[in-house]
């Protein structure tokens, strides 16, 4: 089902596809795709819906989704690099790693750089230009698969101004050379609008190698919109969005021992001195919307993303793989106590990939006086081409690393994982005087494949070993509020759970069971409070063999089938606001408590996994976390902090206590954040991450240990004009 640019221009006239809807004013004018809209749409959800809007993403300045995360109940994430560059997102009990199991969308289109082929995505949007961030879980999320065991984070980038010319201005520096500078500009003219964007930062790392080498990042997004209103009563609109966005970060998976963590935390080995990851990636999307009548109106997104990547980083030191040995002998050399007479060999693999992903979605809207029902429907492709090879040194007693033997692009993983994919949905949306049903079906048919022409054909002369799977499901939800009174909501809900398999799965299964949901929504002026119980029930979860879970080389890019899994679970959140005067106190505060486990024993190749017993609970999953936000504003300033409790987790799947020397001990981090507004359009900001400058662990996935950021602070000025 390949779709060529050809097919896709006219399939974009011709053709219906999904995802997303367009809001409409009262001026008959559409508005930017969203899956929420609005806080006031969250008080209505038959479930549980987080709305982050412009002013909080301000607040602190942010550029790290986790930090973003941190204010939604039910999700959780398991940092890495410091600086948010790869996140790993799981909800309601869902594995983090490298967010495979939710659904990223971008202005309602899917992100990952292959989300049916290769789910793992070590691409995520740069969180810094977006405008708000939309996180949705439970019966409501029906719309948007492929899968539907978490949830969906939906990234609003920056919308056209409605003035002839308008824009911003940020810039900003920190802690270890941190930069940052964004700008955009726009406006409309008449029924023509255009926007420019460029958002770069950049940072020189908090970890330090003998030789001196920078451990930080730069990253550079430039995106550009044009769109057009057109017809009567301006009922057509255009619009062509193009983002272009580039990475260069000298990340490692080579982690620390423990006793040289506790001697310096911020400290690399130089055997991971050559460690960097290039990333190009790039988006087109053409969106058309119509206003038919009053009633319906009808949403067409084409879109591609491009996406390529190579992570340069060590594999094996010494002959021995990350997490069996590798990271002893690192050490060893770098704390002089290396003995062998010959000098040990650092293997530098070339993880080279590149990503395909492409389609058409649209979504037709219906509405009545008491329904407003949608159709929808999404063709999509996606590919994954890894083309590997690795690159042997020595590394001396001084640190210094030769290149010893150059080996041929395609010598190592050489082959490419794809999928052709087809989702259909219905969903209606009923009112009944003071109740609301949403009720929905989604049906997914994907076929799967992978070529694999293994480590000695390069160039791709002979025939591929090859494996092809297809895999359909419906998929049906149901969600309920009833009004008890004009403060006082009850919900419900139940969706089947899905997600597609990969075409590295052993016995080509689906991970597939059911979610359900109920809770309780108060809501009295500037007092919210809402408790919500979930629980899942999956007959098969899925685990992926990445080398950011330290999988063995021969195993990565298999998926891995459990059996049965239970997942039960609470998230309460409470705002509310007083009013001393000209201060004002505000109070957010969320909390998750999460309990996952096995339900059959069983004995795996993936590492975070092992031998299983039935009750082991899931790893890298932390029962608790919460976190609690407050301080004091007024007209021209503010102060606010905000302090995040994460439960230990533990590293393999087990019981009974925590180990400390494998598993990740609990946390409290303290951020803090300042703004004094010098006039209507201008602003000076602070922010200090981790004041308390805490230690901590962050992950051990790739076979040692990982540390989170130390204090940094952030210094800048912002202006509208």
């Amino acid at each position: 089902m390949k779709l060529s640019p050809v097919v896709l221009a006219m399939t974009t006239i011709f053709s219906i596809s999904p995802v997303h809807s367009a809001a409409t004013n009262n001026d008959d004018t559409i508005e930017q795709v969203t899956i929420i809209g609005s806080q006031a749409a969250v008080n209505t959800m038959p479930g549980s819906g987080t709305f982050i809007d412009q002013e909080n993403l301000d607040n602190y300045a942010i550029t790290d989704i986790n930090r973003v995360l941190a204010k939604a109940p039910g999700v959780y994430f398991v940092e890495e690099d410091g600086y948010g560059l790869r996140p790993n997102i799981g909800m309601r009990g869902n594995s983090a790693d490298r967010s495979e199991k939710i659904t990223i969308m971008e202005d309602g289109v899917l992100a990952a750089p292959a989300p049916y082929a290769s789910p793992a995505a070590y691409y995520f949007p740069t969180i810094g230009r977006m405008s708000a961030i939309e996180i949705l879980k439970g019966s409501s999320s029906v719309k948007y698969g492929p899968r539907t065991s978490g949830g969906v984070i939906n990234l609003r980038s920056s919308e056209t101004p409605d003035e002839a010319f308008a824009g911003k201005f940020d810039a900003s520096v920190g802690s270890d050379a941190y930069r940052k500078v964004h700008v955009l500009a726009g406006g409309r003219n008449d029924k023509t609008g255009v926007l420019g964007e460029v958002f770069h930062y950049g940072a020189d790392g908090f970890k330090t190698l003998n030789s001196g080498q920078d451990t930080g990042f730069e990253k550079t997004d430039g995106m550009l919109k044009l769109d057009r209103y057109f017809g009567e009563n301006n009922r057509h609109h255009l619009e062509f969005k193009g983002k272009y966005s580039e990475e260069s970060s000298d990340e490692t998976y080579l982690g620390l021992l423990d006793s040289d963590y506790e001697a310096d935390a911020y400290q690399r080995y130089s055997a991971s001195q050559l460690d960097q990851m290039d990333t190009q990636h790039t988006h087109l999307s053409l969106h058309y919307d119509y206003i038919i009548s009053g009633q319906s109106d009808i949403s067409i997104i084409a879109y591609q993303n491009d996406f390529a990547r190579n992570w340069y980083k060590t594999s094996k030191v010494g002959g021995l793989s990350l997490g069996s040995g590798a990271e002893e002998i690192a050490a060893q050399i770098d704390n002089g106590n290396y003995t062998d007479n010959e000098l040990p060999i650092v293997q530098v693999k070339a993880n080279n990939r590149e990503y395909l992903s492409q389609g058409i979605q649209a979504e037709l809207a219906y509405r009545t006086d008491n329904h407003d029902i949608r159709f929808g429907a999404r063709i999509h492709e996606d590919e994954m081409d890894r083309y590997q090879w690795v690159d042997d040194y020595t590394l001396s007693t001084q640190g210094t690393m030769n290149l010893l033997l150059a080996r041929e692009a395609g010598t190592d993983s050489n082959r490419i994982d794809s999928a052709d994919a087809i989702s259909l949905f219905i969903h209606d949306t009923w009112e009944i005087n003071d109740l609301t049903i949403k009720g929905g079906l989604r049906y997914e048919n994907v076929d799967l494949a992978r070529d694999d022409w293994g480590n000695t054909d390069p160039q791709r002369v002979n025939e591929p070993a090859m494996r092809r799977n297809s895999v359909e499901a419906l998929l049906p939800a149901l969600g309920l509020t009833y009004q008890l009174s004009d403060e006082l909501v009850v919900l419900a809900g139940m969706q089947r759970s899905f997600a597609p398999p990969a075409p590295g799965n052993q016995n080509a299964r689906e991970e597939d069971g059911w979610n359900a949901e109920a809770g309780v929504r108060f809501i009295d002026r500037d007092l919210r409070v809402e408790a919500i119980a979930f629980a899942t029930r999956l007959d098969n979860l899925h685990g992926n063999c990445t080398a950011s879970q330290g999988c063995n080389d021969a195993l990565i890019g298999n998926q891995y089938n459990a059996g049965k899994v239970s997942v039960d679970g609470i998230e309460l959140s409470l705002s509310n606001a007083w009013q001393l005067g000209a201060i004002q106190i505000p109070l957010n505060v969320n909390y998750t408590y999460t309990s996952a486990s096995f339900d059959e024993s069983f004995v795996s190749e993936l590492d975070a996994w092992g031998d299983v017993e039935a009750g082991d609970d899931l790893p890298y999953l932390p029962q608790q976390v919460m976190q609690l936000e407050t301080g004091v504003q007024a007209s021209r300033w503010h102060v606010l902090a905000s302090v995040q409790m994460l439960d230990g987790m533990r590293t393999q799947a087990g019981s009974g206590a925590m180990v400390d020397n494998t598993d990740i001990k609990s946390r409290t981090l303290v951020n803090l954040s300042a703004k004094y507004n010098i006039d209507n359009a201008q602003h000076i900001y602070a922010v200090i991450d981790n004041v308390l400058d805490k230690n901590y662990i962050a992950t051990r996935q790739h076979g040692a240990i990982q540390v989170g950021k130390p204090r940094t602070i952030q210094l800048g000025y912002r202006m509208s004009f």
